[in-house]
C-alpha cells in the first residue's frame, strides 16, 4: 500500500484530498495544526485502518516513522482574513515549513507535491494568467506575507529538484470552492453565502467588476491527483477559466438563495487582484484535464452544505482565535 503524507489535512482542500487518496487506496498520514483546520473535516476518516492523523505544526521538525511515497503540502492559511492576522505564521508555513518537508522528501526518497497560489500572479498585467507570467506583487503590501511565502515555496522546490534531485512537482491553484469551507473565511463564496442565510446585504468590495473564476472542489482535487503522477515539474495552473464578475456572482448567489438582500459596496483592500483566470492550456495538454463541475451545480452542493450548519456556526462572527498561536 503506498503511503503519503498530507500537510493541511484538516483543512478544506486537505480534507478533500484525504478522502480522495484513501479512495484511491492509499494509507493516508494527515497533518495539521488546527490554526485555520478543524478536525470534524476528518472525523469520519478516524476509525478507518489506512489513515492516522499527527497534530503538529509543519515549521518544526517534521518525522514520519516508516517508508513514505508522496507528499502533498498543503499546509498554510489561504484566505486574506487570515494571513492578515497571522502573517508571520503565514510566511513561516510558506518558507520553514516547505524546507522541512523537502527535506524529509529527501531522505525518504518520496515525491512531494506542493500547493502554490494563482496568487503568486499578484494583481496580474497578463490575462489570463499563464505559467511562463511572473507576476506583479506588491512585497511590502498586507497581501505580500502569502504571495511571497508561495513564490519562495516555488523557488526552494525547484532548488531541492535541482541540487538534491528531490521528485518534486507544483501546482497553481486558482479560486476553489465547495463543502468545508470555512463560512467567515472572508472568500467571497462563504461570506455572500452567509450574509444571505443569515438576512444581510451582500458586501462587495470595490465596484464589482473584478473577476474572479470559480473551480469546483472535486475538480480541483482531480488535477492535483493527475498533476502529482506527471512526470512534469514545473508549476501548473489549476482552476477553471469560467470568469465572473463581483457584481454578477451577487446577483447569482441573491437568485441561488432566493433571498432579497441588497448589495452594498466598500472600499477595495489594498493591492486586491482586479482580474483572476487560469490560462489551463497546460493542464489540458500535460494531464487531460479541464473542470467539469458548472458553477450552477458546484453552488448548489456548496449552498445546500453551508444550509444544514447550525444556527451557532452560521452566527459565528470571529471565525478563529489565533491567540493561542501568536508566538
Amino acid at each position: 500500500m503506498k503511503r503519503i503524507l498530507i500537510t493541511g489535512a484538516a483543512g478544506f482542500l486537505g480534507s478533500h484530498l484525504c478522502d480522495r487518496f484513501i479512495k484511491e487506496g492509499y494509507f493516508v498520514i494527515g497533518m495539521d495544526n488546527l490554526i485555520t483546520g478543524d478536525l470534524k473535516n476528518i472525523e469520519h476518516l478516524f476509525k478507518l485502518e489506512n489513515f492516522e492523523f499527527y497534530h503538529h505544526d509543519v515549521t518544526k521538525f517534521v518525522n514520519i516513522p516508516g517508508n513514505l511515497d508522496y507528499i502533498l503540502h498543503f499546509a498554510s492559511p489561504a484566505s486574506p482574513i487570515d494571513y492578515l492576522k497571522i502573517p508571520i505564521q503565514t510566511l513561516k508555513v510558506g518558507s520553514l515549513g516547505t524546507h522541512n518537508l523537502l527535506g524529509l522528501a529527501r531522505v525518504k526518497k518520496a515525491r512531494i507535491l506542493i500547493a502554490s497560489t494563482s496568487e503568486v500572479y499578484g494583481d496580474p498585467l497578463v490575462h489570463p494568467q499563464t505559467e511562463d507570467y511572473y507576476g506583479n506583487v506588491n512585497t511590502i503590501g498586507p497581501r505580500g506575507v502569502y504571495d511571497e511565502a508561495k513564490r519562495f515555496q516555488e523557488s526552494i522546490t525547484m532548488a531541492y529538484h535541482t541540487f538534491h534531485g528531490v521528485e518534486t512537482r507544483i501546482v497553481r491553484i486558482f479560486n476553489t470552492y465547495g463543502p468545508r469551507m470555512r463560512l467567515n473565511d472572508g472568500r467571497v463564496i462563504p461570506a455572500f453565502i452567509g450574509q444571505a442565510l443569515r438576512g444581510e446585504d451582500l458586501t462587495i468590495f470595490g465596484d464589482g467588476m473584478q473577476t474572479r473564476s470559480f473551480c469546483y472542489v472535486d475538480d480541483q482535487v482531480e488535477g492535483i491527483f493527475r498533476l502529482l503522477h506527471s512526470d512534469y515539474i514545473y508549476p501548473v495552473n489549476i482552476g477553471n477559466p469560467d470568469e465572473i464578475t463581483i457584481r454578477d456572482f451577487a446577483e447569482e448567489i441573491i437568485k441561488l438563495t432566493g433571498t432579497n438582500q441588497k448589495v452594498v459596496y466598500m472600499p477595495l483592500p489594498v493591492n486586491d487582484p482586479l482580474q483572476r483566470r487560469p490560462d489551463i492550456t497546460l493542464a489540458k495538454k500535460l494531464l487531460g484535464w479541464e473542470a467539469k463541475v458548472g458553477r450552477a451545480e458546484g453552488m448548489k452542493i456548496t449552498y445546500d452544505y453551508f444550509s444544514s450548519l447550525s444556527q451557532e456556526e452560521l452566527q459565528k462572527e470571529e471565525h478563529k482565535d489565533f491567540s493561542g498561536f501568536i508566538h
